[in-house]
């Protein structure tokens, strides 16, 4: 194909092609959604979505229902795989954006393959003689679709194998591919003889390609049909830009290279002049492109995961711009181009510039701080490896870059790359690993006051929170302060865990002994599900929890909504604490004080001073009564008033609590009058019923009392009557008949035990048999010496009683052997003992020869061991020892 005989397509700008391919799509029945977060939503698989089709996932499986089974959408992704390949070439970039058209169990091949012809040729209007589909080696029926309807000759549709045309990724949905490409000419060719499609060289480039889902890989290689057939479709829309432009990279496509133009007149150079100075240039364009739209989805700097790969990006460009001359600080300042290029396809960046400029500006201070002292360190790494003839820079040298001056590993390994030598990746990955056991078997660090030093402790003393939960649920109103567990930022994302600190608050934090609140912090375009309401120093209340979807930023306002049932809960076991106090000090005496409370949804505990254990009647007198104060239907009153008047009114306050000058007085009808800042029901009756599951001591005159109302009551009855119902089920019986169930198993386990010792008795007497035959005349004195089989201690002391009326003045000596473990037992009558026999030292003598120990009284012993084939050496042995004892 000659270069002045080809037919060079319209002109279209980024923007105008992006829009007319979601028109295109919508034409066809498609719901055009706006572009995802960076932020994959509860997919951990992924750090950052790097495909059209990565955000639809859920819609492929089948694990949600998609809005529509045509959807087509221009999405934002970030690859980083290749980061240290930005800028040396023109080929590579971290941000693009991918044009995608999906069907969910809807179109299949045909559709998809027609629209994408059509696209291509009669709305973009690029040449149909310089574009050439290629299909799967095997997917004859793509090939005769491309063939036969589009009217493509076969000698120019390629057929590629499983490698370039067969997408699948592990086990799932996966497919053939038909990829489009397009022939630039031969000015970007390589020359070679046989330079066609396929070729590595710059010629042929891949514009679109279709992947037909329709096959289900069980992670084997086996392979099976889907019911619902998809069609995944992408096309990078800066390659097609490439293309239509007739320009030579992505960073020549018309907003890439606007900004790039920016970078020349920020640094006084020219592009594609010098090598070096092309490869910093194009990585300050591409990096600050990817970090303005990362920061605009929420994603802050940090040392991990998705915020690690914005501080790389950031503190890379930031590097090159020096290297180009930059003077002071230049990247906010750039983030604005992108903004003004870009905002036409993604709003939000405009939207939220501020804050984009504010964190690019904080973190290239923070960077300019370290670079210059850490550029003068690697310096002198870089002399002393000079001077030793070494190449590599040590694992712990690169650590201290990293540990010290913020260097990022890669930023280091660049640097002496360019330089020649290499880093000890592995040593670096060991020295990292070790200061992070280090740091967890430190203590925590602690400030002055000894408080645990936390992010907290960062933010401006002169931020306060309002409390206007008393009387209301929900509340709108502006988010002040952001954290992350270790630092302040400037917005939270999806998955991210946190706290938001606002002007005024719902939430009752977590004080006085009561819980705090739980629920939702919700804006347009985020949602925070808040697990806990903690106190701050100076008037702060913050919301622990995590980010559900979306992001929320500083400044912005949001809607803050406390979970009802948790909080009415909460309130129920906390009025009950007030009626219990009084109940206490009725039925006990006015020496009864609180010493301490918890209250939350599910119970309530109460300390308080008192000496002895309260009587079951006692209890059931507090409890009466307390449920009587709820049965009255008694109003719950709070007042604001001064200390001095809230004394007057009888109101108990706490021993050792600090009181402001305003104090509320929660008053229970005419029972019960105490000073309280927490949340109340407002009525006793709301509360229900009240019992006491437990009363002990904790501490030398303090009780405690473990209770629970409404809710929680219910549920542990229920819990009882589970119980009850389990236990008579398994005595084969109804829970009103179990006690006389239980009363009558009792009866025949005691009879079983009785016929049971009997029977024990009688085979013991049968194992012993007739074995006076065996005794001995020693000394004046009967002694026998027996093995018997199977019989336990308390059956040969029982023997050894028998044998002992039947010799009438002697020893006897006993083993057994039950479940391959010796018994050995002797006693000794009155008459032998006085002629020396002692029963413990017997044993004593003999038990070593059954592998064991043992010993006792002189008239009864008793020993165990491990070797029953000791037994007739230890007998022969006892008949020895009774002689010796009894000269």
């Amino acid at each position: 194909m000659e270069d002045d005989k080809v037919k060079e397509p319209q002109y279209r700008g980024v923007n105008e092609l992006r829009r007319m391919f979601l028109e295109f799509f919508e034409s066809k029945g498609h719901l055009a959604m706006k572009s995802f977060s960076l932020v994959p939503h509860n997919d951990n698989s992924l750090l950052l979505i790097n495909s059209g089709m990565a955000p639809l996932k859920p819609y492929f499986t089948g694990q949600e229902i998609p809005p529509r089974r045509r959807v087509t959408t221009c999405q934002k992704c970030i690859r980083t795989g290749d980061i240290e390949n930005i800028g040396k070439t023109a080929r590579h970039g971290t941000f693009f954006e991918m044009l995608g058209n999906f069907s969910f169990g809807d179109y299949f091949k045909t559709e998809a393959i027609h629209w994408s012809w059509e696209f291509l040729t009669e709305v973009v209007g690029l040449d149909p003689d310089r574009l050439y589909p290629s299909v799967y080696q095997d997917d004859d029926e793509a090939f005769d679709i491309w063939n036969k309807e589009i009217g493509i000759p076969a000698d120019r549709i390629f057929r590629f194998g499983k490698e370039d045309n067969f997408w699948e990724h592990g086990s799932g949905p996966c497919g053939p591919c038909s990829e489009i490409y397009y022939d630039r000419g031969e000015k970007f060719g390589c020359g070679k003889p046989g330079c066609t499609v396929g070729c590595d060289c710059d010629r042929y480039i891949e514009v679109w390609n279709n992947v037909f889902s329709q096959f289900d890989n069980d992670g084997h290689g086996n392979y099976s049909d889907l019911i619902q057939k998809n069609i995944d479709t992408g096309m990078g829309l800066e390659r097609l830009a490439v293309v239509v432009q007739g320009v030579d990279s992505l960073f020549t496509v018309d907003t890439n290279k606007a900004l790039l133009d920016r970078v020349c007149e920020l640094s006084g150079k020219e592009y594609q002049k010098e090598h070096e100075t092309d490869v910093s240039l194009r990585i300050v364009t591409d990096h600050i492109k990817s970090c303005t739209f990362m920061i605009s989805d929420g994603i802050m700097p940090s040392n991990e995961g998705r915020g690690y790969v914005l501080r790389r990006l950031l503190r890379r460009a930031a590097r090159h711009g020096r290297k180009l001359g930059i003077e002071g600080k230049f990247l906010a300042e750039l983030s604005k181009t992108v903004i003004a290029l870009s905002k036409d396809g993604y709003p939000e960046l405009e939207e939220k510039q501020s804050m984009i400029f504010k964190v690019l500006t904080e973190e290239e201070d923070k960077f300019n701080k370290t670079i210059d002292q850490g550029l003068s360190i690697l310096g002198d790494m870089e002399e002393e490896m000079r001077a030793s003839g070494g190449k590599t820079l040590s694992g712990d040298n690169a650590f201290k870059l990293y540990d010290t001056y913020g260097f990022p590993l890669d930023l280091t390994k660049e640097i002496l790359e360019e330089k020649g030598y290499g880093v000890d990746e592995d040593g670096f990955a060991a020295a990292m690993k070790e200061q992070k056991e280090k740091a967890r078997k430190a203590r925590k660090a602690t400030n002055y006051m000894g408080a645990d030093v936390t992010v907290y402790q960062s933010i401006d003393p002169s931020i306060t929170t309002e409390f206007v939960g008393y009387d209301k649920l929900t509340a709108d109103s502006t988010i002040t302060v952001l954290t992350t567990e270790d630092e302040i930022v400037e917005a939270l994302t999806d998955g991210q865990k946190g706290t938001i600190i606002v002007e005024q608050t719902p939430f009752y934090g977590t004080m006085g002994g009561q819980q705090g609140d739980v629920g939702t912090i919700e804006s347009a375009g985020g949602a925070f599900k808040v697990e806990d309401t903690i106190h701050l120093q100076g008037g702060k209340v913050g919301h622990v929890g995590v980010m559900t979807k979306g992001m929320l930023q500083t400044g912005e306002t949001v809607t803050l909504s406390v979970c009802s049932k948790n909080r009415s809960l909460t309130c129920k076991n906390h009025s009950a604490t007030h009626l219990l106090q009084k109940a206490l000090r009725t039925v006990l005496g006015d020496h009864v004080e609180q010493a301490g409370s918890y209250v939350d949804a599910g119970r309530l505990r109460f300390d308080f001073t008192h000496f002895s254990a309260m009587t079951q009647e006692e209890i059931r007198k507090v409890e009466h009564l307390v449920n009587e104060e709820i049965q009255a239907s008694l109003p719950v009153v709070t007042e604001v008033m001064t200390l001095d008047e809230a004394k007057k009114t009888g109101a108990m306050a706490l021993f050792g609590e600090k009181y402001g000058e305003k104090v509320r007085v929660v008053k229970m009808g005419d029972f019960s009058t105490e000073l309280c800042g927490g949340t109340h029901v407002a009525n006793t009756s709301t509360i229900a019923s009240f019992k006491i599951l437990s009363e002990a001591g904790i501490a030398a005159g303090v009780r405690r009392i473990e209770a629970l109302t409404s809710e929680g009551l219910m549920k542990h009855y229920e819990e009882v009557e589970a119980e009850l119902m389990e236990a008579a089920k398994t005595a084969k019986t109804t829970p009103a008949a179990l006690t006389a169930k239980i009363e009558a198993l009792l009866d025949e386990i005691k009879a079983l035990n009785s016929e049971n010792e009997k029977l024990k008795s009688k085979m013991a007497n049968d194992a012993m048999g007739d074995v006076m035959n065996q005794v001995k005349e020693i000394n004046g004195l009967k002694v026998l010496a027996s093995k018997v089989e199977g019989v336990d201690m308390n059956g040969l002391r029982g023997l050894g009683d028998q044998m002992k009326e039947k010799l009438g003045e002697g020893i006897v000596v006993i083993a057994s052997v039950v479940d391959g473990k010796v018994n050995l037992m002797a006693t000794v009558t009155d008459g032998a003992q006085k002629k020396g026999a002692h029963a413990g030292n017997l044993i004593k003598a003999i038990a070593g020869l059954v592998g064991g120990g043992g010993g006792g009284r002189p008239n009864m012993a008793q020993a165990g061991g491990k070797n029953p084939a000791g037994i007739e050496d230890a007998l022969k042995k006892a008949l020895e020892v009774a002689e010796e004892q009894t000269k």
